[in-house]
């Protein structure tokens, strides 16, 4: 099979260093794209030289993708087959067992763990597969056939979606491909309940990256009253009731996410202390002040502003905008806990935003706590991308 793949070749500019080193993405300018090049199917795998021709490893190529090429093993010559998937996902799995007793987690986080574009989350006996390269698309079968070799898990749902499948040329779908599904699933995370749907749900039907800031923000919620912005499926207003909270409002423009959220209430006993509010969290944000409503913690976690580059300056202002919004929210001496999952944004320039905000709304503030995805959310050194979520909780002195 290695005798009949084809070769790509670095341009002499393009740094060999830094792949050598670990990064794990080759740009389409950094590559020599010859009509060879061109003409190999999305997903194709080949040997990558760089410009004085010496061996830098075996990759994935894409030629409609920015992303040309992707780092899968340093070994040119590497099989992609059942043995190397299983190795990947073992050791994914080694980590996870190491992190969580309950089988509730993200299990593949991309890059990070050796399989680049894919995402894979745990719910329990189901797992949810995003394919977000195209040689994860082309090798799914042989991907979902490990995945319930190492792990045991008897239901696959494929979740083709999203905005990086859309970079790779990639056709959305979501099915399940193994197994069965008879509804939402309840997820179990820092005391509270979680109901996933893992076929209509927002990307994998829950965010397990939230948690350890969920645990955070469970701690300040005793006896307050909470209002959980961009809600999704409950993720901040359910770690509050679990805390003690004394109520906690949740806002989402989206009615089956909030039902969702309604229902794990139900299923921890505490929807006597739970309300919903439909709509968009800005125009919600504004309707509030108006009505004179008041909380002593206020979370703000929105879908990513700033996906892109291009869509730096807009993203800040958004998020400037929630920062002053919610702000006005909050009681004295409460707590505003605002996040971001954009890639694009770093934390100096959320922060830097975020108390803009703040300050525009007429408070002053102090930050008690920066926070960061999950441990199951490993960072690749080489590649700031993969370490995408920020998190900061002010207490708002005036």
């Amino acid at each position: 099979m290695t005798e009949t793949r084809p070769t790509v070749r670095l341009r002499p500019k393009a740094e060999a260093r830094a792949i050598r080193h670990g990064f794990p993405w080759i740009y389409a300018d950094e590559l020599v794209t010859d009509r060879r090049t061109r003409a190999l199917a999305p997903g194709s795998l080949a040997r990558l030289e760089d410009a004085e021709r010496q061996p830098l490893g075996l990759v994935t190529v894409n030629p409609n993708s920015k992303i040309i090429a992707r780092m899968l093993d340093p070994d040119p010559e590497a099989e992609i087959g059942a043995d190397w998937l299983a190795a990947r996902l073992s050791q994914a799995l080694a980590l996870r067992e190491r992190l969580y007793e309950a089988q509730y987690y993200r299990l593949v986080h991309a890059e990070a763990d050796g399989l680049p574009g894919v995402v894979i989350d745990r719910f329990g006996d189901a797992a949810v597969i995003q394919p977000n390269a195209a040689w994860a698309e082309t090798h799914l079968d042989a991907l979902v056939a490990a995945l319930v070799a190492v792990t045991g898990v008897s239901t696959v749902v494929k979740n083709g979606t999203g905005r990086a499948r859309g970079l790779e040329g990639l056709a959305e779908e979501t099915v399940v491909v193994r197994g069965a599904l008879a509804g939402p699933v309840p997820v179990p995370m820092n005391g509270a309940t979680y109901m996933a749907d893992l076929l209509g749900g927002q990307k994998t039907g829950l965010f397990y990256d939230q948690r350890p800031n969920h645990a955070f923000v469970q701690g300040l919620a005793r006896g307050a009253r909470v209002l959980d912005v961009f809600s999704h499926v409950g993720g901040f207003a359910l770690a509050a009731l679990a805390g003690g909270a004394e109520r906690a409002l949740a806002v989402d423009a989206s009615a089956p996410a909030l039902a969702l959220a309604g229902q794990g209430a139900a299923a921890m006993g505490a929807e006597n202390r739970f309300a919903t509010r439909q709509g968009d969290a800005f125009d919600t944000m504004t309707a509030l002040a108006t009505e004179g409503a008041c909380f002593d913690l206020v979370i703000c976690d929105p879908p990513a502003f700033a996906p892109s580059k291009q869509a730096l300056e807009a993203g800040l202002r958004a998020y400037e905008r929630v920062a002053r919004l919610a702000a006005g929210l909050v009681a004295p001496g409460g707590f505003l806990c605002l996040c971001s999952c954009s890639h694009a944004v770093d934390l100096a320039r959320f922060r830097a935003a975020s108390a803009r905000g703040i300050g525009k709304a007429g408070r002053r503030s102090q930050i008690v706590f920066t926070g960061f995805a999950g441990p199951d959310h490993p960072v690749l050194p080489h590649l700031a991308e993969s370490g995408y979520l920020k998190a900061l909780v002010f207490r708002l002195t005036a």
